[in-house]
């Protein structure tokens, strides 16, 4: 089972954009694969973007790949995690394209 690490824009955005998270972990899940959603984690202690990005890290450093939700790139924490991964070597696909690929399999 590959292990897929979500990530995309939270900041800023109504309900920290945990709906568009939630429907892509279900979508995934339902196709077979493991998924750490972001969106399911618990606050820190300290409350703070740092601490939410040492969560993040750590479960982005357990999976094969990295699944950028729309609107990423406006998004500080996507992109740190989006370079991270790609240092890590860990395969980066935008969730469009991964949806596309998931309906000619089906």
């Amino acid at each position: 089972m590959r292990r897929i690490y979500l990530a995309g824009p939270m900041t800023g955005i109504k309900d920290f954009n945990y709906p568009a998270f939630n429907a892509a972990a279900k979508l995934l899940r339902e196709n077979g694969y493991h998924v750490e959603n972001p969106a399911e984690n618990s606050a820190p202690d300290c409350g703070t973007w740092l601490g939410y990005m040492r969560i993040a890290i750590t479960q982005l450093a357990t999976c094969d790949m990295v699944v950028m939700l729309p609107g990423w790139s406006e998004s500080r924490g996507a992109v740190v995690e989006r370079n991270l991964a790609k240092g890590l070597g860990l395969q980066v696909i935008d969730l469009s394209h991964l949806t596309q690929q998931l309906a000619k399999q089906n």
